[in-house]
């Protein structure tokens, strides 16, 4: 007969329904506010682009040809992440001669990158507690 290991069910549910109405009709029209955040994370939550941004955080400006070394790519690849932040809103561009430098659009996107630096560092894991 085989072993089998019972485990224990946790029980992360309410066993009823109901609700604190007058918490419910405060909050729900505020959380209509976050209507296009997710976008932000969207754009950040591509590993290869949130390398890009936090290398962004580290220099003030890269070119295109700096950022396809650091992340080990071709400069068409380094060139289609960097427009797409550009077009999120996170990342700037300006030329000069033949070369196109990338900065980081305002201190907002530092700020998101470096708190969730900081919050990975604290020992957070996928899944965990």
């Amino acid at each position: 007969m085989a072993d089998t290991v019972l485990k224990k069910v946790e029980k992360d549910t309410c066993e009823t329904f109901c609700y604190a109405e007058e918490k419910v009709n405060k909050i729900k029209p505020q959380v209509e506010e976050v209507a296009g955040v997710e976008m932000i994370f969207k754009a950040l939550s591509d590993a290869t682009r949130l390398k890009i941004t936090y290398a962004l955080t580290l220099e003030e400006e890269l070119c295109v040809c700096d950022v396809a070394n650091i992340i080990d790519s071709t400069s068409a690849t380094a060139s289609h992440h960097l427009r797409l932040l550009r077009n999120m809103g996170l990342a700037k561009y300006r030329k000069e001669g033949k070369l196109v430098f990338y900065s980081l659009k305002d201190d907002h996107v530092h700020q998101l990158v470096s708190i969730a630096l900081e919050h990975s560092k604290e020992g957070v894991t996928v899944g965990g507690k």
